[in-house]
Formats: structure tokens, C-alpha cells, sequence
């Protein structure tokens, strides 16, 4: 997974209005950059008091990473065990773990307001509008630029 947004926060969590910081939907991108690469600011994010929601596709996606990075001998089987009971842990931490059905699939297909936009993303996206939150209820938590311009543009916070 390539991580396309700056290590800076672009919306500070202090300025949002406290609704929005408690549905928080975490985005696979952010879950890579904590266990993987122990990204602090992404570590603070995904710690933050409120509400988890994501979808099963953020395992699927942490998983995948998390075996390349292990192929590719970036980190040992004792790490890779580590990584994996941090990922459990969070997936139990989550108040919902969204299934990706076919309504979510119908809406990947068609536009974003931010275009082109990989498949994987527009599943996000269409997960995060599945959940027929008033989108400024919701904080997207992202690394991934794609998905932080799409959200943004769609209503949503984005951290």
C-alpha cells in the first residue's frame, strides 16, 4: 500500500467539533503506518477516544501488507506475530467492522468527486457513505491522500 499523504496533519482533531471526533472511520492506510512502520502520528490516531468503524476490507488490506513486509524479510516472524495480536487487538476495538456487500460494490463503480481513484479506495469511500452518517459526524482517519481529498469533498473530517 503506498502512502501517498504527508506525515503532517492537514485538519487538527482539537479543531473539530466533538461530534465529529467520536465516528471515527479508520482507513487501511492508517492501520499499515501504525503496526508497519509505527508511524506515531498514525499510532495517536488510531488511539484516539470514540468510536471505531471500518470496513473488513482495512483487515484485508493490513494483513496483505503485513505478509509482503514478511516475504520481503522487512521484519522477522517474531514481529510478525507482534503485528498480527496488534491487528487483532484493534479489529476487537472497533465498535463495527463493516462488511463490503453489494451495495457497497455498487457504489465503488460509479464516480468520486476527486477522480481517477483506485478500486480498494472507492470501497473505502463507499463504506464510509454505507454508514448513512451525516458526514459531519464522522472523522475519516487516513494516510492516503486519494481518500482524504474524496472524503473531504463528500463532507466528511478528515485526520
Amino acid at each position: 500500500m503506498t502512502k501517498t499523504r504527508p506525515r503532517h496533519r492537514s485538519t487538527r482533531q482539537e479543531e473539530l467539533p466533538a461530534a465529529a471526533s467520536s465516528l471515527r472511520y479508520i482507513e487501511s492506510s492508517t492501520v499499515v503506518a501504525a503496526l508497519l512502520e509505527h508511524d506515531v502520528e498514525a499510532i495517536a490516531a488510531l488511539r484516539e477516544i470514540g468510536r471505531r468503524i471500518t470496513s473488513a476490507l482495512t483487515f484485508a488490506e493490513a494483513g496483505r501488507a503485513l505478509r509482503r513486509a514478511r516475504a520481503a524479510q522487512r521484519i522477522s516472524a517474531n514481529e510478525e506475530r507482534a503485528v498480527l495480536r496488534d491487528l487483532g487487538a484493534l479489529e476487537r476495538r472497533c465498535t463495527a467492522v463493516l462488511a463490503v456487500t453489494p451495495d457497497v460494490l455498487a457504489r465503488a463503480r460509479r464516480p468520486f468527486p476527486v477522480e481517477p481513484i483506485r478500486t480498494l479506495d472507492a470501497i473505502h469511500l463507499a463504506t464510509i457513505e454505507s454508514m448513512d452518517e451525516t458526514p459531519q459526524l464522522v472523522t475519516v482517519v487516513t494516510r492516503d491522500d486519494r481518500i482524504a481529498r474524496n472524503a473531504r469533498a463528500l463532507g466528511y473530517y478528515v485526520v
